[in-house]
């Protein structure tokens, strides 16, 4: 059949180091690679699978793995990414695919996320059982890219170590105000106001799982009324803010609307404030997200390149004061989040079902395969009204990470 020896091909082409036996749903069985590690082998149950992964094995591989219908019999679903990225880095080039993607590069710059679709995404997502998360996030619930100074640190270390970079680059003062757009679970926002000394910090999320749990967070904290979250899209928020954070929320805005979101952050940072932008992005060209993620797990969602959101920055009249780009730190996270979730699969399919726990596993691994094999990084951007409001030397972060350092310990001494 085509699809049979359209697979051999595509797979021989992949598979260049490790070893792929593929098993079709006849019986045939075919080896591909030099015979080194991983080894992973693969199976499908039935000949429709095969074909459709030949059709579009962007959004079917993922739908073959999540309902059976491709087995991964030695080895995992990372594995298996591992082999087919590792040297082609996704760039196969097979015509049906980049006719795919040039119909959803046009949806994609004319999708625009406005307020009730935004509400609708991300319940999707962060509407979830919080038991699901407490499955795989650390103790903090920051779910986003973790901030690891050193290989051999611990989640719960690089979550910190996170926090206080981007603490650090905001440059709080004391009893300055901070809003915080897209505030998660509220452990960025408690942290600046504890650790930081922000006189007030305001967090806005579109997810209700979320605001209950870091309101009740706050008041556990006695700090209710220096902290407060409100489910609040971005565009209607009003006021006047010292400092601006935003982490792992604009991979949500979508690209028809960038101007709408820093036209905003401009209205309401003031002339002498400072914000911080932290967002997954892509280094190579502006490309469509992986349609199977956005079907099932971020509707809506895209990665930014550069030239993509500075034109909408410049539109603005802000100016970029630092640019950072992490690599390979979001890969180590999400390794850390996959091992975890795998390790409790058992209580993850209690919540939902098999088919659910699929999904996930496969989720993970695409998205570490993308920061580990493809163009995925983490962009840090800071940015002002003015140039003068931040150091000309970027030794100011280092000088401010040490005295959070010490801040955390002596709120650490006080808790004992």
């Amino acid at each position: 059949m085509l699809s049979e020896k359209l697979l051999t091909i595509a797979f021989d082409r992949a598979v260049r180091r490790g070893t792929l036996e593929v098993t079709l749903a006849k019986g045939q069985r075919h080896v591909f690679g030099n015979g080194g590690h991983p080894r992973v082998a693969i199976r499908f149950t039935d000949r429709a699978a095969q074909r459709v992964l030949c059709v579009n094995p962007e959004m079917n591989l993922g739908e073959l793995y999540m309902d059976g219908r491709l087995l991964v019999e030695e080895g995992s679903i990372y594995d298996f990414l591992q082999l087919l990225l590792q040297d082609t880095h996704g760039e196969l080039d097979e015509l049906p695919l980049r006719n795919l993607r040039r119909i959803r590069n046009w949806m994609r710059l004319r999708s625009e996320n406005d307020p009730r679709r935004s509400r609708q995404n991300v319940a999707h997502h962060y509407d979830l059982s919080g038991a699901l998360y407490d499955l795989f996030l650390d103790s903090d619930r920051q779910y986003s890219c973790a901030y690891f100074e050193r290989p051999e640190a611990s989640l719960e270390e690089a979550q910190l170590t996170k926090k206080r970079h981007i603490a650090a680059k905001l440059m709080v003062e004391p009893n300055q105000s901070v809003l915080d757009i897209g505030s998660g679970w509220g452990g960025l926002g408690l942290y600046l106001a504890q650790a930081a000394c922000a006189g007030t910090v305001r967090g806005v999320t579109l997810s209700e799982e979320q605001l209950a749990l870091s309101r009740r967070r706050a008041a556990e904290a006695g700090l209710s009324d220096r902290v407060r979250f409100e489910l609040e899209d971005y565009r209607s928020t009003t006021g006047s803010f010292d400092r601006i954070v935003s982490v792992g929320m604009f991979e949500h805005v979508g690209v028809a609307s960038y101007d709408a979101y820093f036209e905003t952050c401009a209205r309401l940072l003031k002339q002498d404030g400072v914000m911080l932008l932290h967002t997954i992005g892509r280094t190579g060209r502006p490309y469509p997200t992986n349609p199977w993620i956005t079907r099932y797990i971020f509707p809506g969602g895209h990665l930014p390149t550069l030239s993509e959101m500075m034109p909408s920055i410049e539109r603005a009249g802000l100016v970029t004061t630092d640019v950072e780009i992490l690599r390979l730190h979001y890969a180590h996270t999400l390794k850390a989040w996959r091992e975890r979730f795998l390790a409790r699969w058992d209580e993850a399919k209690s919540l939902y079902d098999e088919r659910f726990c699929r999904m996930w596993e496969c989720y993970l691994a695409m998205s570490e395969s993308a920061f580990r094999f493809q163009d995925a990084v983490v962009f840090q951007i800071q940015l002002a009204h003015r140039n003068d409001v931040v150091p000309i030397t970027r030794d100011y972060i280092g000088q401010r990470e040490e005295a959070l350092r010490e801040a955390e310990t002596r709120k650490a001494q006080t808790a004992a």
